[in-house]
């Protein structure tokens, strides 16, 4: 009797990420984070979560930002094609085991290695309205490292800049498997194309600076948006030749348009026969048509909130069984159990 041998299947490799609910999304959100999780849902074991306990790091004096957004960004992930019959998602305060873990982690982790992460005096810069003097903000990072390593995250999309968040939580690790024992996983930061893109003054998008093309903009809104931008200073004239090395509606074009419209207009820009007036109507009706499908998604997916209990309820239990598995080994090896 011939036995059949099973094959091994090879389990994907968990991927963690999180995005703060401190507003409605935008293009910038899109093409820095969501485009890349598109892709890593179809490749990998894809963990995604609203992380609202971060959103109170800058948002503590008004949470009601965080609240109303959590509910706005995961229609956001819906529209624009999140899985949730590919990818977990859920809401990172509806797991506790969270605040649980950076609670233990605070107790091993130096102050300095915190505050020397570079985006931490960075963003207390360009929040300088705001009071950031919590240890909640200082913590930020240590909390991050909580997020990934409870889900035995081995790899988390990262651009560059964000690498040293990373290198930090691969320390905080080594640090508790050198006092405790082998228990947590070091995670690797998967680098991913971060396109940053300008808002219409030409300034990061941000939220802060009033410069947004929001996912949810109508489509008078978005020309009248486009219409304001900042193009080629240099050009003064209409029979000007223009730079689209410089232009902001360039970089619009080269991550909306199709490859032969970004060389036409590369090279009429140049040429000047082709005006900045001109070109703004037609990268406005470029980026309607490119929202138009998500906004429709959205506005059927808004009519249907048990839909949207459901998904967010089945991705917090699959989380939360994960996340419960990795406290009983760390309360193991601490002591605690």
């Amino acid at each position: 009797m011939m036995v059949r041998q099973a094959h091994h299947v090879p389990q994907k490799t968990r991927v963690v990420s999180g995005m703060r609910p401190t507003g409605k999304l935008h293009l910038g959100h899109y093409h820095g984070v969501l485009r890349n999780w598109l892709k890593l849902q179809e490749e990998y074991d894809c963990f995604f979560f609203v992380a609202d306990f971060h959103g109170l790091t800058t948002e503590y004096a008004d949470p009601s930002v965080v609240r109303d957004s959590t509910h706005e960004i995961l229609l956001d992930w819906l529209s624009v094609g999140l899985d949730p019959a590919k990818a977990v998602l859920f809401v990172q305060s509806h797991i506790k085991e969270h605040a649980e873990l950076h609670l233990l982690l605070s107790m091993l982790t130096p102050v300095g290695w915190l505050e020397r992460v570079p985006s931490y005096k960075e963003m207390q810069q360009e929040l300088s309205n705001r009071d950031l003097s919590t240890y909640g903000f200082l913590g930020y990072p240590l909390l991050q490292t909580a997020d990934i390593v409870l889900y035995n995250g081995q790899k988390v999309p990262v651009g560059a800049d964000q690498v040293p968040h990373i290198e930090l939580s691969r320390e905080i690790v080594r640090r508790f498997n050198h006092l405790y024992g082998k228990t947590l996983i070091e995670p690797q930061p998967l680098l991913t194309e971060t396109p940053k893109l300008l808002g219409p003054d030409r300034r990061k998008m941000s939220k802060s600076y009033n410069n947004c093309l929001y996912l949810s903009d109508p489509p008078e809104v978005i020309v009248q948006k486009v219409r304001s931008a900042i193009t080629d200073p240099a050009r003064i004239r209409r029979d000007d030749p223009g730079n689209p090395a410089i232009c902001l509606i360039f970089d619009y074009h080269k991550l909306h348009s199709d490859p032969s419209e970004v060389t036409r207009v590369d090279r009429d820009c140049r040429n000047a026969s082709l005006g900045c007036v001109e070109d703004k109507k037609k990268i406005a009706e470029i980026l309607n048509a490119f929202l138009e499908p998500i906004q429709k998604k959205r506005s059927e997916l808004s009519k249907n909130r048990d839909y949207l209990d459901e998904v967010i309820l089945k991705g917090g239990q699959k989380a939360l069984e994960v996340a419960s598995q990795t406290m009983t080994k760390v309360k193991k090896a601490m002591g605690f159990q």
